[in-house]
């Protein structure tokens, strides 16, 4: 599959200069979330480094993922990374 716009949304935003939180859902995998520039309209969607992404798969192995945002590039593409966990 690929990213699909409407299925990324804003659950809070930032407040103060902190990260905002964002919900996706979809039937990608996760480590076909975290390629790079995956969201490629992150830029628009107002998306910041250090954002952070809740994903849930929600086909086959049905099951939800932590990432943040590491890249928003100029053209508007965010690249996420999993999150860790300690």
């Amino acid at each position: 599959m690929a990213y699909v716009s409407a299925q990324l949304n804003q659950v809070t935003s930032a407040l103060g200069a902190g990260p905002s939180m964002w919900l996706m859902y979809g039937t990608d995998v996760h480590t076909d979330v975290d390629a790079a520039d995956f969201i490629s309209d992150g830029s628009d969607k107002g998306m910041a480094v250090t954002d952070v992404v809740i994903y849930v798969k929600t086909t086959a192995t049905v099951g939800a993922t932590l990432h943040s945002v590491s890249a928003v590039t100029a053209g508007g593409a965010a690249t996420l990374t999993p999150a860790i966990l300690a």
